[in-house]
This record gives structure tokens, sequence and C-alpha cells, in this order.
């Protein structure tokens, strides 16, 4: 297969959730931009995020200080305090440029509270100490990702490219030219068509989101595959603490439902982690791991309900809110109510069954605060990158306040480069992409089961628990795979599920190798052959990069 079309932008940005749209919403006013997306432009994690953004809204009762110490206490000393500092005392005027494009977020008369004036019901979650969430209801990723698109579309010089998934970024490396690296763009594959185009830019803004399909068990939907820190890696950019993998605790579990998220501002609002005793009881268990009880950071929420589960054998723990009234519940959470009453669990009246799952990257791309990833015009937005704002465990709701600081600094560094970035535009041809046309009736057969192979090891070997033993074993599979893939599909007709395979093949081995290479544990990251965290390491950071041949 080879590229059938050259589009030129004066910038890109891959991936169309909250990082994403924000940034080209920004740099639009520098240029023309390309929005590439795998799947419709409002299919992303930002749509499914419930929660809301963390940021300080209310001085008279919360402090741009006490957000850093919350967020450098939930993770575990990694944290970068500077960009930390950064982020959350930038973070109220970008949330006020959202607010200003039209979002709207839930005010305190809304929820049935005096108010004075544009009052915002501020929500609590794990790991707060105050409660400052903005919110829309429940549904807070829905109501953003409707305002950044609806902006989107109003630019002229913005243009949507759906159902497109990015396959490799070109640099100056890749094509083997002579100088200081730099992005030139990226080889596209239209799903549609199904043909390879060759996008080039000024810069490109990798905005990709998570990677939970790597794993068996996950909230994120069926994009989230890694492909932005697999393309990275591929350039040669370092990718940063990989085995900090968050999983949030309280997913609804039920056979009819798969993957719905019940939030973390329910615990905030309330509600109580309760296992069934030896009498069929519930029981709280939550005050035996941790002094904030059911409002403890999501990792220590997260192995508590593991450990309750293998120890006791039952197959979930459930979240108990039955002492809020029901027309509160169906007021601060509208979707949640509606989807447990869907499969016959009323919240005012029944606990609701949970177990944890896959949900937030913490590691990713290594950037700055301004997303620049060391390579010229390559940026990282998002939860694809690693700025050093979440540490080893990130604090509730501080992705979307990351994502909108971080878009506006990219945008702000992109700008002081442009004549740079100008200069080191592509001037020579760049080749078409060049794979394989062979078919094979065998090869969605063997990639249905290598993806099925590699999020079943990496939620048993590599998941919640791990230890030494566990990890060599995820280790000597992923070779396997990686081989067959790199080697073998590669002569075959390239495929969206193909692409898919490659990234969450490359993401699974940089998890074990970063696992692997962490002698402690410490956040998100528990290894029982190594059950402290070794105050030598704080603030070390587990780096992976793909060497340059």
């Amino acid at each position: 297969m080879s590229t059938k079309e050259l589009l030129n932008f004066d910038h890109i940005v891959i991936g169309s959730g909250l990082a994403g749209l924000f940034t080209a919403i920004q740099l639009s006013k520098l240029g023309s931009v390309a929005v590439i997306t795998k799947r419709g432009i409002d299919e992303s994690n930002t749509r499914y995020a419930q929660g809301g953004i963390a940021c300080v809204m209310d001085k008279k009762e919360d402090s741009f200080k006490q957000h850093v110490k919350d967020t450098m206490g939930a993770g575990d000393h990694l944290c970068k305090a500077e960009i930390v500092r950064t982020i959350v005392e930038n973070g109220p005027s970008a949330v006020n440029e959202l607010i200003h494009l039209g979002a709207h977020f839930t005010t305190r008369g809304e929820m049935g509270h005096k108010q004075d004036g544009k009052d915002y019901d501020l929500g609590r979650e794990g790991g707060h100490t105050r409660r400052r969430v903005l919110h829309a209801g429940d549904i807070t990723g829905e109501e953003v990702e409707k305002i950044l698109i609806s902006t989107c579309r109003s630019k002229q010089n913005i243009t949507f490219f759906e159902n497109h998934i990015a396959i490799d970024l070109i640099t100056t490396s890749r094509l083997g030219w002579l100088g200081e690296d730099s992005v030139h763009g990226a080889y596209v594959l239209d799903t549609h068509k199904n043909i390879v185009k060759t996008f080039t830019s000024m810069s490109v803004t990798v905005a990709t989101g998570g990677a939970g399909k790597v794993y068996l068990y996950t909230s994120n939907p069926d994009i989230a595959c890694g492909d932005g820190v697999a393309m990275c890696y591929r350039a040669h950019v370092p990718i940063e603490n990989m085995e900090f993998f968050q999983f949030h605790p309280t997913i609804l579990y039920h056979p009819k439902v798969t993957s719905f998220l019940i939030s973390e501002a329910v615990r905030g609002e309330g509600a109580i982690l309760k296992r069934l005793d030896a009498k069929g009881d519930l029981v709280e268990f939550m005050d035996r791991y941790h002094e904030m009880k059911s409002l403890a950071p999501r990792d220590i929420v997260a192995r508590a309900i593991d450990n309750e589960l293998k120890r006791s054998g039952q197959n979930c723990v459930f979240l108990d809110i039955r002492h809020k009234k029901e027309d509160f519940l169906r007021r601060r959470f509208p979707n949640i109510f509606e989807k447990c009453m869907e499969v016959g669990i009323n919240m005012a009246v029944d606990p609701i069954p949970v177990v944890p799952a896959a949900h937030y990257c913490c590691g990713g791309v290594k950037t700055g605060v301004n997303g620049f990833t060391g390579i010229n015009g390559l940026y990282a937005v998002g939860e694809v990158a690693s700025t050093g704002l979440h540490g080893a465990n990130r604090l509730a709701s501080n992705s979307l306040l990351e994502a909108l600081v971080v878009a506006k600094f990219a945008a702000k560094d992109i700008k002081s480069k442009m004549r740079k970035l100008s200069d080191s535009r592509a001037s020579g041809k760049i080749p078409t992409w060049r794979s394989g046309n062979a078919t094979n009736s065998d090869e969605q057969v063997v990639i249905t089961h290598n993806w099925e192979e590699i999020r079943k090891f990496m939620w048993d070997y590599v998941g919640i628990f791990r230890t030494n033993k566990r990890l060599e074993r995820a280790k000597n599979r992923i070779k396997n795979i990686r081989r067959e893939i790199e080697k073998y599909y590669w002569d075959f007709l390239i495929t969206p599920d193909l692409v898919e395979l490659r990234n969450i093949a490359s993401v699974a081995e940089i998890i074990i190798d970063s696992a692997m290479s962490r002698k402690e544990s410490r956040g998100l990251h528990f290894n029982a052959d190594y059950p402290q965290r070794e105050p030598e390491m704080d603030f070390v950071d587990t780096v992976i990069q793909q060497p340059y041949s």
C-alpha cells in the first residue's frame, strides 16, 4: 500500500478530546490546523469523564497552596513541584476561557442550595481536602466536548479528519535526513478509503489520550490503545513513568453493562465502600486501610478492593449512598442514576456493586509544562503526556485541568518558535508510506488472538498487584508477540486493527519494562517483592527510550 494523497497544514493535532480540541483552538490563531481522529470527532476519553475539573475557584474556602499540597500528597514523592504549582496557579484562567466559550458548570442554585451570583457547586473527590471540582452534573466531559467541537467547527481554518488513524510520525531521523531532529508530519490511514495519506506541517501535537485497552478490564472506550505513546516511542522520544497506571476502584459490576464508571464524586458526596461479611451483612472496610477511609486516593482504594475480593472470593464490593435522598442523587448524578436504574439498581435504595478497572495512565511522553517533547515541532498534551503533575498517582480530576493549561502553554511555545519551525519545514520530497500488499485469510484471527492475549496477561501479571515472577512472564510473552508483529504482519495489507495491535503491544512492553526497572512500591505501582517505598528513589523517574540506530 502506498500513499495516494499529500495534505499540507501549518499545524496537526492528533486526537479530539479536550486536550486536542483546546490545543486546536489555540493553534487556529497561528494558521491552518488539521485535527486527525480515529473515529468520530466526539469519541474520546473526555466524553466519558464524569467527575469534573479540579480548580481553585473559591479562594475563601480553598487555596493554590492546598491544591498543590493535595496533588503532591497523592503523587507519592514523584510530582515535580514547580510543574504542579504552575498548572494549579494557571488553572482558573484556563477554566474561565472554557466558560467563555460556553461551557456550563453546575451551580449551587441548580442543586437546590442558596447561592450568591454565579456560585459553582464544587464537588469533592478522593485525595482532595477541599471542595474544588467543577462539574456539569455527572457528564462534565460530554458538556466540555460539545462546546469544544462547536467552537472548532466555527473556525474556518480548522479541518476535521474523522475515521483517520495515525500510523507513524514523520521525523528527520525517520527520513534519514541530516540535521537536528524535527517533526515534519504524519502518515495517516484513512479507514474508509483504505489509503495512507501523508500529512505535512510545521508542528504536530499528539493528544491521543490514554491506553486503557492494554488491559482486559478498563473504563476507557475502545479507541484508548496508547497510540500516541507508541508513535512517540518509535520517534525516539523518552517515555516516562509508565509503570504508574491508575485503576479506577469503582466500575459498575453488572453482566449487562461494560466499562461504566461510577464517578469518584459519588464517594465525595458521602458514599461508603462496603463488603459482605460472613453473615451476609454489608460492612465498611476502608477504615482498615487509610485514615481518609472511602475518600482515600485511588491507588489505596483500588488495592484495598482487590485485596478484599481475593481474600473473600467475592465478585464485587459495594458503594453505599442510601443515606442520601433520591431527589438529591437524581440531580447530582443524573447519568449514573439513570444507568443504574436501567439494570434495576436504585442508588437511593440499593448499594451499587463495583469492581476496579484500568482507568488512567499517569506516565507517558516526557514533556515540560509546555508539552514540548524535545523534537522540534513535536508536542504532547493530555493523558498521553507526562509533565510531572501526576507523579506516581493522579489526584482525581486534575487531568482535565492539566490538559487545558498545557494546551495554552504549548500553543504559546509554538508561536514563539514559528520562524524556526517554518525554516525547518521539510523542503525535500517525503517518501510515501509503504507496507505489504498481501492479504491473509488468517490475519484477523491471529490479530484478535494476540489482542486478547496481551490484554489478559497484562491484567493478570501487570495489574494492581505485581511480582517479579509475574512481570517476567509478561515480558516473555510480549517479546514473542512483538516479534511476530514487526517481522510478519507488516508483510500484509495494513488495517486499523493491525495499527492498534502494534501500538498496544509496544505500550504493553514499555509498561512491563518500566515496572521491572522500579525496585520498590510507590503510588500506583505495587510489587510484592519490593513492598516498601525507597526514599532514595523519591523524585526519580523511570525513562524508557528507543535508541537511535
